[in-house]
């Protein structure tokens, strides 16, 4: 077990050093910072003065060897449009984009779960078949649009909920609801495909020519080792939830991460973009990593 832990933990390292890299380096191919930062006729002599300052003038290797240094200790910079660490914006962005996160994957994984278990049981009955076109039209629907038809529908003609903003859980319903809807269809299917799996190996078939029944055999045999897919695909939906994050905060003003490094990439500030990018990186490879972790615990053939 200590050496498949030591191994995702190398891994994972290999991974945070890589996104480091293609997002410090990718950053700089949109330009010269101070062209943002400097209104237009100031002159070299204080470009230059400014660019020394920011450390901009060193080789790209230095610049990104200097950058890691100071995230080592926790400086990542000062964003250009708020004149603030970029470490405090992040901060003080993250309990709302964790809050809205973390709502979505539990109404995804409180509805496709047994969404899921459901459709298994009832193979090719009605009640299977509406549950996989839903699952097929939830993955396939645009984040956005859905978000949308939410607003007109729940917001605009109802007028049952709060369009933009925060502050209440009614300001959270609609914004979680579309951000986990994608994960609500992924759950389900892999839910229903894989507790399908289970009930066709020999040991359920031993099971029921032992008399035991249905349910004792879905609760006691088959839901446990179907559930493990399905705890790897949680944890991975973590990342694609937050990634979603960054449309459905700017369609319903969510004040998140996603909404800020929207208006980073608006304004070019390009410290605050590499700093949010990065440190959003490394929370979905730790959350990743706990997973496969946690899965290991559960299910030992995995360490092999």
């Amino acid at each position: 077990m200590g050496a498949y832990i030591i191994r995702r933990i190398a891994q994972a390292f290999v991974v945070i050093v890589g996104v480091s890299v293609a997002v410090f380096f990718l950053i700089r191919l949109t330009g010269d910072p101070t062209d943002q930062m400097l209104a237009q006729g100031v002159s070299p002599e204080n470009i230059a003065s400014i660019r020394r300052e920011m450390g901009l003038d060193l080789p790209i290797y230095l610049q990104y060897k200097q950058f890691i240094i100071n995230a080592l200790h926790g400086d990542f910079g000062t964003s250009i449009s708020h004149k603030q660490p970029v470490i405090k914006l992040v901060v003080e962005r993250l309990p709302a984009t964790f809050q809205l996160t973390i709502v979505a994957l539990l109404w995804a994984a409180l509805i496709g779960i047994p969404a899921g278990v459901i459709s298994a049981v009832r193979r090719h009955s009605p009640i299977d078949s509406i549950t996989r076109s839903l699952a097929f039209v939830g993955q396939c629907m645009p984040v956005f649009w859905l978000g949308l038809l939410l607003i007109l529908i729940f917001g605009v003609k109802l007028q049952l909920l709060p369009i933009y903003g925060s502050g209440t859980f009614r300001h959270l319903i609609m914004p979680a609801v579309t951000l986990g809807t994608y994960s609500v269809a992924t759950i389900t299917r892999l839910s229903r495909s894989s507790l399908l799996d289970v009930l066709g190996e020999d040991y359920i078939r031993t099971a029921k020519a032992k008399g035991l029944s249905k349910y004792a055999v879905l609760t006691g045999h088959a839901l446990r080792n179907s559930l493990i897919p399905t705890i790897t695909i949680v944890g991975l939906q973590f990342g694609t939830t937050l990634a979603g994050a960054v449309v459905t905060e700017t369609v319903f003003s969510w004040p998140g991460l996603g909404r800020l490094v929207i208006q980073a990439v608006q304004a070019r500030d390009y410290t605050l973009i590499q700093g949010a990018l990065i440190i959003i990186a490394f929370m979905m490879v730790m959350v990743n990593l706990l997973i496969d972790i946690t899965c290991a615990l559960v299910d030992p053939r995995i360490r092999y």
